[in-house]
């Protein structure tokens, strides 16, 4: 897909910190935006006012999804593991479903996904999501097994998409586009560190970009210390 072929796009998850960032960044690419978020966080995109179209309601909500991605060139959808009722691969089925035929789907979860079971994880990260999905479990707040459905169900479809593998993110000024390897373990990736507003640089450059079309890329902040000292440049294949 070329550039001239991305006009509308819907943000799910658009009022989070990672989707203000992806609205400003298709903004300032001209694009149309339709973003999705609960009622209860609309009010979050107060600075976006009149220059998107906001849907309420709940991201996993099949309806809800329908009509926002109706006439869209390309769907960017934050998954995000809240709660015990299957939201991340309610909210990934719903896009899957609804979405238009060859629009661009880009989704966005952490390193702890994978997807030919190539990863290499230390057991330090290992433990962190076993404690984390674990805790979640008992207070009822986070499934991140679901996190890893919703990616299955991503991975066996046949769409054009692709899934954005976050490293553990910091705020601050951009520092570019980071830098990508398909598997977590390699050393252009050890620094684990990217900033948000570059994750969410990433998520719309995938947009446009055909070289990731049915990856998982893994990314790592372009001037992080594996990154100068591994990486090809910023944004490119390590």
């Amino acid at each position: 897909m070329g550039t001239d072929r991305v006009g509308k796009v819907c943000i799910v998850g658009a009022s989070g910190k990672l989707g203000q960032y992806m609205v400003r960044h298709a903004l300032e690419r001209g694009y149309e935006v339709v973003g999705v978020c609960r009622e209860r966080s609309v009010p979050k995109l107060a600075p976006f006012e009149g220059r998107m179209t906001v849907v309420p309601g709940a991201t996993n909500d099949p309806e809800v999804i329908r009509r926002a991605v109706a006439g869209c060139d390309g769907v960017l959808t934050v998954l995000v593991p809240w709660g015990v009722r299957q939201y991340a691969s309610g909210t990934a089925q719903a896009v899957l479903d609804h979405a238009e035929p060859g629009a661009r789907l880009v989704f966005s979860c952490g390193w702890h996904i994978t997807r030919d079971g190539k990863d290499r994880y230390s057991r330090t990260f290992l433990a962190a999501v076993r404690v984390a999905a674990l805790l979640g479990r008992l207070v009822r707040a986070v499934e991140i097994d679901d996190q890893v459905e919703a990616c299955r169900r991503v991975f066996a479809s046949g769409t054009r998409w692709t899934v954005v593998r976050g490293s553990s993110l910091e705020e601050g000024e951009s520092q570019g586009l980071p830098v990508w390897s398909r598997h977590v373990g390699d050393p252009v990736l050890a620094s684990d560190l990217t900033r948000r507003v570059d994750f969410a640089l990433f998520m719309v450059e995938a947009l446009t970009d055909d070289s990731l079309l049915q990856e998982a890329p893994a990314i790592v902040g372009c001037r992080t210390p594996s990154a100068l000292a591994h990486g090809p440049g910023p944004g490119e294949y390590a």
